[in-house]
């Protein structure tokens, strides 16, 4: 006798989705790192994140995109300068979602 087994699917829901882009988003080890100098020092510039990393300040730049493409952090400009932060809105989200994986 055969038994035919329903295979279940997981479609990700809209907020699973957000939180996969912003998981992906920390997961390069230079993002993780601007992320937690930001927490650490919010209100900086592109430029005090350069001279904390080994990274060129093109390089800075685009990590710095990926991270406020989702979200997690903000930017305001000051004059010439772009001030980051973290975006404690986006944050929360975050960590209210992550809360509901375990």
């Amino acid at each position: 006798m055969s038994m035919t087994h329903e295979i279940k699917t997981y479609d990700l829901t809209v907020d699973e989705e957000r939180l996969t882009q912003m998981m992906k988003a920390l997961g390069h080890p230079a993002r993780m790192q601007i992320f937690r100098y930001l927490s650490e020092n919010p209100q900086c510039i592109t430029g005090d994140i350069v001279e904390v990393l080994p990274l060129a300040q093109a390089t800075v730049s685009q990590h710095l995109k990926v991270l406020r493409d989702v979200g997690l952090i903000c930017g305001t400009l000051e004059g010439p300068a772009t001030c980051y932060c973290l975006c404690d809105e986006t944050i929360a989200w975050f960590k209210a979602q992550v809360g509901t994986l375990f």
